[in-house]
């Protein structure tokens, strides 16, 4: 078993960009808010923005979609290789964010009551008194969730969609920017419980990390060269620009997005096209358009504009149903993959003008 709350482990200084979403960099593909349209939301991203910078070499599309998921009140699931910079880029976010930060590590003999908390008798005071566990933080990093048994994942993913723990038959509310990032590593798989279909489902966005650029791993490398502590993120300048106060406002910009007709027809047809796929075995549910819709408005928000657009919908289709997707066993056999298969969904639709 492995918790460490407030401390995420050492990762890279920076790594490269997602691979499957064509977003257009991390904030930048957006309009200036017009005359309605949220101010306080881009305001914010862009200052968690440059704070993050201060410690994460690139992963503009990667950090776009991380603060999509939060200002949406969602969760995200990552999947990359180990020494990508998921830790870091999670610590430095809490940071910025003014978000309590925790990490907790997945091993085969972690239990439900490690990660949710559990009533200890106080033999001074002679009653019981809740000892809450690390998933009572804003932000919490849950390291190769498919490492431990399906009852300890079950705990968390009730955790994720209740937001709250009952413990003794009483609840216990969770934080309101409570946020679960967990991690998979995609090439061990010894040992593992894979996250069954609707467990998956849970997650608004499954986002790859793939290696750094050239330059950037060279960025990375000069960084530590001239002392760059991951553990040190003080000392690295990254300061608080967020409060818990703000999220009021961000709720209500989000909310008040607007969505044309012709987007909200866009998105369904997306979503309802993965069902008669040939490729496709189970296609996506509602939900999955729910989220979309959903992930799509809090983008909007944070680029600065009063509407959605096709643009945020193509972003988001790859990251929102990738996990969504299985594939025929043909489709698997001809080297198909969920990403191609988006692709060519997405190609398949007219966009509405």
């Amino acid at each position: 078993m492995g918790i460490d709350a407030g401390a995420g482990g050492s990762s890279l200084g920076g790594s490269g960009m997602s691979s499957g979403e064509t977003g257009s960099g991390a904030f930048g593909g957006g309009m200036a808010a017009g005359v309605g349209g949220p101010r306080e939301t881009p305001r914010l991203a862009e200052a968690l923005l440059k704070e993050v910078a201060k410690v994460i070499v690139g992963q503009d599309d990667v950090l776009e979609l991380i603060l999509t998921t939060y200002f949406a009140g969602g969760h995200l699931l990552f999947e990359g290789v180990p020494g990508l910079a998921k830790t870091l880029m999670i610590k430095a976010l809490g940071a910025a964010a003014g978000a309590s930060f925790s990490r907790i590590q997945f091993t085969p003999d972690l239990l439900p009551s490690d990660i949710t908390g559990t009533n200890v008798y106080d033999i001074s005071k002679q009653e019981f008194h809740f000892r809450s566990g690390p998933v009572f933080a804003s932000l919490v990093l849950a390291d190769e969730i498919n490492r431990t048994p399906p009852k300890t994942q079950a705990a968390l993913l009730e955790a994720m969609e209740e937001r709250h723990v009952s413990v003794d038959g009483v609840t216990h509310p969770l934080p309101q920017d409570f946020t679960v990032f967990a991690t998979q590593n995609p090439v061990e798989y010894e040992g593992t419980y894979p996250l069954p279909e609707a467990q998956l489902d849970r997650f608004l966005l499954k986002v790859r990390i793939d290696y750094p650029s050239e330059q950037e791993e060279r960025d990375i490398l000069k960084r530590y060269d001239q002392g760059f502590d991951p553990h040190d993120l003080a000392g690295a300048g990254v300061s608080q620009v967020m409060q818990s106060e703000h999220w009021p406002t961000i709720r209500s910009e989000i909310d008040q997005v607007r969505v044309e007709d012709g987007v909200l027809s866009y998105i369904m047809q997306i979503v309802r096209a993965t069902r008669g796929h040939r490729a496709i075995a189970l296609g996506a549910s509602p939900r999955a358009g729910i989220a979309l819709l959903r992930g799509a408005k809090a983008l909007a928000a944070l680029r600065g504009k009063s509407y959605i657009t096709p643009d945020e919908v193509q972003t988001l289709a790859p990251p929102v149903l990738r996990h969504r997707l299985i594939l025929t066993p043909e489709s698997e056999l001809e080297g198909g993959d969920q990403d191609q298969t988006i692709a060519g969904l997405l190609s398949s639709i007219p966009v509405p003008r």
